[in-house]
């Protein structure tokens, strides 16, 4: 976040500031792109630096929920690791540990866990069996 709160200072700085002084030193006839010019830049900054990877972020994680299946790991939004046991339409009927079962809707899981995540990450006992 720092990083882009930098960003963001030096955008103004170089960009906003000297248009806006240019426009001063003209009399104000420095005509409509000029006066915009610093706010579409903005824009386009917002747009590729947090808007997009956003998006893209959704998707990929929309992708996964769809794509869950019996026996996958995952984590809920609330931080309970539990397998999938079942899948119905938006509901999900996990286990949570030996002999607990429960159901909960598609849209509170947080992350699933893949192989490769599972080998680097210490994942509890519960969620291997």
């Amino acid at each position: 976040m720092k990083k882009f709160i930098d960003l963001l200072v030096i955008l103004v700085v170089f960009l906003v500031i000297p248009s806006v002084a240019s426009a001063q030193a003209a009399g104000g006839g420095a005509g409509a792109l000029g006066s915009f010019l610093p706010l579409i830049l903005i824009f386009v900054f917002f747009y590729l630096f947090l808007i997009r990877p956003q998006h893209k972020k959704a998707k990929e994680h929309q992708k996964s929920l769809s794509a869950l299946k019996k026996g996958d790991k995952i984590i809920t939004s609330g931080g309970i690791y539990a397998t999938v046991n079942a899948v119905r339409d938006n509901v999900l009927d996990i286990k949570i540990a030996d002999g607990v079962s429960v159901q909960i809707a598609k849209q509170s899981i947080a992350t699933v866990i893949t192989k490769e995540a599972e080998e680097q990450a210490k994942v509890p006992e519960v969620v291997k069996k």
